[in-house]
């Protein structure tokens, strides 16, 4: 603080004796006043407490545009050039340019005030005429050939913020135009651009640029006067074909930047432009840039194609276009209440320089930047497309030319299309018969793949282009295609075809039956049309492979609406001829079996198409898949996914009984439960050596939801078997009481294109990876898992009971006879708590449970001794109350 005192009265001093000094005595005063002023500055770590600092500037600032004449008087261009830099860099003794810079420098960053007394002593002109020759002149020196010394880095920094704080102002460019060095320096840059000092490019750049965004009315008239843009134009042309393209786009922004800047004060430098043919050379200019390394990144190359996006809506009169809407549309589609916001495409000239580029170019880079333009021009106003698509028609002629175009280019595109009707809710019919002409030729796989997806994209939007994809036939075309592919893969049954196989050709296979699947969905009038071409038959054939899977059943899903005869026996079928190996096949068929029968309607079919014996041959087929350890065919798949087909098998019996008296009677008349349970103890986990051993004294005895507990959710170790057994009764459970249609234990894996089957990835080693792949919140039980001691249970089918009765004997495994005999109570006791209720012990009569008690558990019902002779006579007591079966008297 006492140091600013200090120089405040030095400073009121130097004032107040100046106007009796010569000028040579005053100027000496001021300079020696500087070093102590830039000394404290930097004490004060950068903070100036100066009352006079705005006469401090104007009179550095005098000074110094004083010194810089004075070193430009009369010298020739060069020879100037070199008298600045000797002026304005520290050099020995003679450091006065370098104090009065630097001083400038420092007061230019203070305050408004203070900047404006800056520009208003001249020095804006002072330093363009400097610019200019540092810029043009090159000296012929090693610095210049990019070895730039420190002070000569640190000289053209201070003087290129110097210009950048005037520049920014009005009233610096104003002032500028007191000089003609900005014409000047603007066609420099258009002409001598390779000819001009290379460390002064970037710094010319940014002040221009600077400039052309505070351009002002009376500097806009100044350069048209000068023709400045029409000259710069001709020097571009001469240019652009004789140095590289990344320099001559350098150039040409900088033009370009005058020519957008000025237009919200002026269309003249725009008119001026248009009037010289400046479409035409930016044409030229980008065009060349075809080839450049997408890594070397042109910001310039950017830049005009910004700046060109950005004069799309500079134009005097709005575009007046009245298209005919062709109908159908989205419902919400209404053009008459589309309005604009302001940012409308008003200059056609300006986007046929992007359309022109697009239509010539292949180049990726520059292909996917015009693609970028186009959807930032619809996204600044809906009107936008209709305003083009009406008159230059880009986005349909770009659909002639697509497949020529790279990958990633053709990816962009029809995202681009696709956002026609996702964003903008209307329907291209023009363009969508152009994609679909490009799909029916196939001229490029990929294109046609990525086409297909754009529409496939679309038609789940809305189903709408149900009807519309039916009527342009695109419908027709896609069954022909998939009805020879078919036939392909019928013939190639068990052969490896590499064409098939690999490349696009499988992939567009999967999106061709996607987009069929899309097309029948909610559309029973396409459904129709598949089953009357005959395709039925065909899409058949896609079932075996995995890639094809989904969207295949979703097909024969619809075809379900308008007969569910044929969809069952497909199914059922498919599932009765498939391999031992083909488990994750009869998963996929089982999970599209229960979506349809959550409609009672289906449930007839299911059964005249023999769909109970067709679900209980997958249990027959899977003897001794849960044994432990796996063997056989069984050992190279996890026992999880084992446990999960049998709970799909079960989940679809239940499904078919669900509310079905008619069915719920055809399976208990012909003995299917028994079949079940026979097929269910022959699995592997469950005991099929002999009779029930000796019972033991039992240490401690738990509830069955105890069990699921400690077998699922603590570290005690159990083993497999006994899991596996677990979970099979729980899934009996739920199907007494009618609810296993409803639950859901396991995770969806849904396989992608690309990727291995799901029976290669797994092998022996997975079910140690992953011991358990149920699907629980938390570390929680289902929630039905830890009722079970909740007798209030209602049964709804007690032919499951009758089941879990005929598997208890079989809850057994040498070396474990104390757990063995433990589960085996805690499931007898489930077994009587769900015998409790009034209407449970009706729904049981006639069951046969008592029967299935005497036969199956006759050693421990006929055995005081017994740990289950208890238990069981109550349930039996319970059950006899209600009436005796004859079977059970004799």
């Amino acid at each position: 603080t006492l140091q600013w005192e200090i120089l405040g009265r030095q400073f009121v001093e130097y004032e107040q004796m100046a106007p009796f000094l010569i000028p040579e005595e005053q100027q000496r005063r001021l300079l020696d006043f500087l070093p102590p002023f830039l000394k404290a500055w930097e004490q004060s770590a950068g903070v100036i407490v100066f009352p006079n600092i705005q006469l401090l500037a104007s009179e550095v600032s005098k000074l110094l545009t004083k010194e810089i004449k004075r070193n430009l008087n009369g010298k020739p261009a060069e020879e100037a050039r070199l008298a600045l830099e000797q002026l304005l860099q520290q050099k020995g003794e003679a450091e006065d340019g370098c104090l009065l810079l630097k001083l400038v420098y420092l007061l230019s960053q203070t305050d408004m005030r203070t900047m404006c007394n800056i520009i208003g002593s001249g020095l804006p002109a002072a330093l363009m005429q400097c610019l200019y020759l540092f810029f043009t002149f090159p000296l012929k020196k090693t610095s210049d050939d990019g070895e730039t010394s420190k002070d000569d880095t640190q000289t053209q920094e201070m003087l290129v913020k110097i210009m950048l704080n005037m520049y920014r102002e009005e009233q610096g460019v104003e002032e500028l135009l007191a000089a003609d060095k900005l014409q000047s320096l603007i066609i420099a840059t258009a002409s001598l651009w390779d000819q001009c000092s290379h460390s002064w490019k970037v710094p010319t750049g940014r002040v221009l640029r600077t400039i052309s965004k505070a351009q002002t009315k009376n500097s806009i008239v100044y350069l048209q006067a000068m023709d400045c843009i029409k000259i710069a134009i001709q020097n571009l042309f001469k240019l652009a074909d004789t140095i590289p393209a990344c320099d001559v786009c350098e150039a040409a922004s900088i033009v370009l930047c005058f020519v957008k800047d000025s237009y919200p004060i002026s269309s003249a430098l725009l008119t001026e432009f248009e009037n010289n043919d400046g479409y035409q050379l930016l044409l030229k200019i980008i065009l060349r840039c075809e080839g450049l390394q997408q890594n070397e990144g042109d910001p310039y190359l950017d830049e005009i194609l910004d700046m060109l996006t950005c004069l799309t809506t500079c134009g005097k009169t709005e575009l007046k276009v009245s298209g005919n809407i062709v109908h159908p549309q989205l419902p919400h589609f209404n053009f008459e209440q589309t309005r604009s916001s302001g940012m409308t495409v008003k200059n056609l000239q300006a986007f046929q320089v992007l359309q022109s580029i697009f239509l010539k170019s292949n180049d990726q880079y520059l292909c996917g930047r015009i693609l970028e333009a186009i959807g930032t021009i619809w996204a600044w106003d809906t009107v936008n497309f209709f305003l083009l698509e009406w008159t230059l028609q880009p986005i349909n002629q770009f659909t002639d030319i697509i497949h020529f175009k790279p990958h990633p280019v053709q990816v962009q595109f029809f995202r681009l299309v696709e956002s026609i009707v996702l964003d903008l809710s209307y329907v291209p019919h023009e363009i969508l018969k152009k994609v679909q002409y490009l799909i029916k030729e196939n001229t490029v796989p990929f294109c046609t793949l990525t086409a297909l997806r754009c529409l496939l994209s679309m038609t789940k939007k809305d189903l709408l282009f149900s009807d519309i994809f039916r009527d342009s036939g695109l419908l027709g075309l896609l069954l022909a295609l998939l009805r020879k592919q078919a036939k392909i893969l019928r013939k190639s049954a068990g052969t490896h075809q590499p064409g098939l196989e690999e490349g696009n050709e499988k992939e567009l296979n999967a999106v061709m039956l996607k987009m069929v699947a899309a097309l029948t969905v909610g559309s029973v009038r396409n459904t129709v049309v598949l089953k009357d071409y005959g395709m039925v038959p065909y899409i058949k054939i896609f079932l075996d492979d995995e890639c094809y899977r989904s969207a295949t059943l979703s097909i024969l899903e619809q075809l379900s609406v308008i007969n569910y005869e044929e969809y069952m026996s497909i199914i059922i079928g498919a599932l009765c001829s498939s391999t031992q190996g083909e488990l994750h096949l009869k998963l996929d068929l089982l999970k599209s079996l229960l979506r349809i029968l959550e409609s009672p309607k289906s449930h007839s079919a299911f059964r005249t198409c023999s769909g109970f014996n067709g679900l209980l041959s997958l249990l027959s087929d899977m003897e001794g898949a849960l044994q432990d350890p796996p063997s056989g065919l069984w050992a190279a798949v996890g026992q999880n996914c084992i446990l999960e087909l049998v709970f799909y098998t079960l989940q679809g019996i239940t499904a078919a009984l669900h509310l079905d008296p008619v069915n719920s009677n055809f399976f208990q008349r012909n003995g299917l439960f028994e079949k079940m349970a026979e097929d269910l103890g022959s699995l592997g986990c469950f005991w099929t050596q002999g009779e029930w051993q000796i019972p033991l004294s039992l240490e401690k005895t738990r509830t069955f939801g105890e069990f699921l507990d400690a077998a699922f959710c603590s570290s005690e170790p159990f083993p497999m078997w006994l899991k596996n057994c677990i979970w099979i009764l729980n899934f009996l459970d739920h199907m007494a009481k009618g609810t296993l249609h409803l639950e859901s234990y396991f995770k969806e894996r849904k396989p992608e294109m690309g990727e291995a089957s799901r029976d290669d990835q797994e092998g022996p080693q997975a079910q140690e990876e992953h011991p358990v792949a149920f699907k629980r919140p938390g570390n929680k039980l289902p929630a039905s898992a830890p009722r079970w001691e909740m007798g209030d249970c209602t049964i709804v089918h007690p032919g499951a009971v009758c089941v879990m009765v005929r598997l208890l004997p079989k809850l057994y495994k040498e070396g474990h006879s104390q757990l063995s005999q433990e589960i085996q109570c805690a499931v007898v006791d489930h077994i009587q708590s769900l015998v409790k209720s009034e209407k449970s012990r009706q729904v049981m009569c006639g069951s046969g449970l008592l029967s299935t008690i005497i036969t199956s558990c006759q050693h421990a019902f006929c055995n005081e001794s017994h740990p289950l002779h208890l238990p069981l006579t109550r349930v039996f007591e319970k059950l006899a109350s209600q009436a005796i079966e004859p079977d059970v008297l004799r």
